[in-house]
């Protein structure tokens, strides 16, 4: 079932980069988030969106919102990826694709890459924007300009 604007923060749990539990009920209660899903961590278009993140995430630290990553690749990827790129947000291994289900979110090119898509939940937790495009770059703008509304 696809998440709509107004809809609630799915609960979850998955393990971090760094191979602790993340829970989304708990780390996420009374806090903004924007929660983006990327194909394929050292891939290009990839590796673009998490450093456009990681350049941004000043500015998303300052409306106090979190920003968490989630692909299928393994947490060590995950650490690895962190680590080359210094990304001080949270990476998130769903390597089964059950929360990348729970999203509803769909492959790109015809099924054949995992989907690259944001969305940005308010601190009440509702889903106030969703956003899917092929290429980074809009994702981060989308984002900024969405909590800038808040």
């Amino acid at each position: 079932m696809a998440l709509n604007i107004g809809d609630s923060l799915p609960a979850f749990e998955l393990n971090d980069q760094n191979g602790n539990t993340f829970n989304s009920a708990q780390e996420l209660k009374g806090q903004a988030a924007v929660i983006y899903f990327y194909p394929k961590n050292f891939t290009p278009g990839c590796n673009a969106e998490a450093c456009s993140f990681r350049d941004h995430f000043e500015d998303f630290t300052n409306a106090g919102v979190r920003v968490i990553g989630i692909s299928a690749d393994s947490e060590s990827s995950h650490a690895k990826f962190a680590k080359r790129f210094k990304l001080p947000f949270t990476l998130l291994a769903d390597g089964k694709g059950k929360v990348r289900r729970m999203f509803d979110v769909k492959g790109s090119l015809l099924g054949i890459l995992p989907g690259r898509e944001t969305f940005v939940f308010n601190a009440d937790g509702q889903l106030i924007k969703r956003f899917k495009a092929l290429a980074a770059d809009p994702h981060i703008r989308m984002a900024l300009r969405e909590l800038n509304k808040l």
